[in-house]
């Protein structure tokens, strides 16, 4: 055997382990990436619906009409013109948030009383939303709706 074939097998062998350790970080980066801007993705949905509601919810007189304009928000915002039993079991169960954020706008005659937590009641319906479907409700934000042309008659 070649003494020197023996070292350059070695080399050969560390370069090679270095390759494959580099891909394997580069796919763990990536992975990592997507995970991030995921996360990033579904906070800024998650603020815009709720600045949004909270800009009806803050409007409203009582709590019927906060959840009936939050319900309106939430429907425009998902593009839902139609019922259907799995939609109107998604509104329903928004509807906590809704109260919730309406009861902590309202003032209380009682100062020591505490206000629900709306962030709470969110999280509740998201996790709610995550065990009974496959991906979480932040997706359905990203059905894209086309642009129908407007036509002149």
């Amino acid at each position: 055997m070649d003494p020197a074939a023996s070292f350059i097998d070695v080399l050969k062998r560390s370069a090679d382990q270095s390759s494959v350790a580099e891909d394997e970080f580069r796919r763990g980066i990536a992975e990592r990436m997507k995970e991030l801007e995921k996360q990033r993705s579904f906070a800024f949905r998650r603020l815009h619906l709720m600045k949004e509601v909270a800009g009806v919810i803050t409007q409203a007189e009582s709590e019927e009409i906060a959840v009936a304009g939050a319900t309106v928000v939430l429907r425009a915002k998902l593009g839902w013109v139609n019922d259907s039993e799995a939609r109107s079991e998604v509104l329903s169960r928004f509807a906590p948030v809704a109260q919730a954020m309406f009861a902590s706008l309202v003032p209380s005659a009682d100062e020591n009383e505490e206000k629900p937590d709306v962030i709470e009641a969110l999280g509740e319906f998201e996790a709610w939303y995550a065990a009974t479907h496959p991906n979480p409700f932040w997706v359905l934000f990203e059905n894209y709706m086309p642009e129908t042309p407007v036509v002149d008659f």
